[in-house]
């Protein structure tokens, strides 16, 4: 018997395989065909091959902070406990997170609105390359965005790749926000498996109105949620006035267990880098079967608790989309 975890979003489910195979020869496309094992199974003369689902599960990624900021790292899987909806759920596996390679996706605004701040995002997102990005570990990519998204880097650790490409971007065009969202997030971010080996995060580098989407900002938000992944944003609005702008990009960042950035000039972006790489460097990781399991393809919300200290402060995305079957 052989398993496989096979993950959707945040949920894991593992496939038990049964193979009955006798005197058959596998083919691997491009390769030369392997002899396999032969295995007798009694009472059955053709090969048969049984797939059970065995275990659903859903993991979530943390962090936990005190209320001055500082990380607090020395918490058990007994400190903590998981509700969704209002049930509390039982953590099967538990750990603490500290070195889980990244993949990471940053999304340039290259759009009219911010042509006057657009040096400044481009050494935004330089600066955040150098602070963050572990060359042989983590992988980055770029997306620049106006009236249409443009893929200007696939994920690569190179460094001299990816601040060449942060450098040739030029503004000009509207502005489709929600549609980089949903395209990094659907056709790059979701891909590395299996899901709990990685990091995914999304640096959103912009004022935050959108004007060219085709698709909606909760579109958007879904299908990052199903990636799993964790969005952060760096608002250009250099005003010191809240703009419809930014209340989007914490729109974003508060459902997905990211943050926002509000720098009124280039200089503060190191302390916020530096919040950004710790944040993504100490998580905690916790999996539980839901219960009661609900395959129906919707949103479900869950919350993470300390419940051996009211003083700690549990960052974490606010729910998941469980599989239909």
């Amino acid at each position: 018997m052989r398993s496989l975890v096979v993950c959707v979003g945040a949920v894991c489910a593992t496939l038990v395989l049964g193979l009955s195979l006798q005197g058959q020869k596998t083919a691997v496309p491009g390769q030369k065909a392997l002899s396999t094992e032969q295995v007798q199974v009694q009472g059955q003369e053709e090969a048969q091959t049984k797939i059970t689902l065995d275990v659903t599960r859903v993991n979530i990624l943390f962090t936990v902070t005190d209320k001055k900021g500082r990380f607090v790292t020395d918490l058990t899987k007994d400190d903590f406990q998981v509700f969704e909806g209002k049930k509390p759920q039982t953590i099967q596996e538990f750990t603490a997170e500290s070195d889980l390679p990244l993949r990471l996706a940053v999304l340039i605004d290259t759009s009219n609105s911010i042509r006057s701040e657009f040096r400044f995002e481009q050494e935004a997102a330089i600066r955040f390359m150098q602070s963050v990005l572990r060359p042989k570990a983590d992988r980055m990519m770029l997306v620049g965005f106006d009236s249409a998204v443009e893929l200007v880097s696939d994920l690569t650790g190179d460094m001299k790749v990816l601040e060449k490409g942060i450098k040739g971007m030029h503004p000009g065009g509207g502005t489709s926000l929600y549609d980089a969202i949903y395209f990094a997030s659907k056709e790059k971010l979701m891909m590395d498996q299996p899901r709990d080996k990685f990091r995914r995060a999304m640096i959103v580098i912009s004022d935050g109105d959108d004007t060219a989407s085709r698709y909606t900002r909760d579109q958007a938000l879904e299908m990052a949620q199903k990636a799993d992944v964790v969005i952060y944003a760096i608002s250009t609005n250099t005003k010191r006035d809240d703009q419809d702008g930014d209340k989007i990009l914490r729109y974003f960042t508060d459902e997905t267990g990211g943050q926002a950035f509000f720098p009124f000039k280039v200089e503060d972006l190191d302390q916020n880098f530096e919040n950004i790489a710790n944040e993504l460097r100490h998580q905690y990781n916790a999996f539980y079967r839901p219960e009661p399991l609900k395959a129906d393809g919707l949103y479900h919300q869950v919350q993470v608790k300390v419940k051996t200290r009211k003083d700690l402060i549990v960052k974490a995305r606010k729910g998941y989309y469980a599989p239909k079957y």
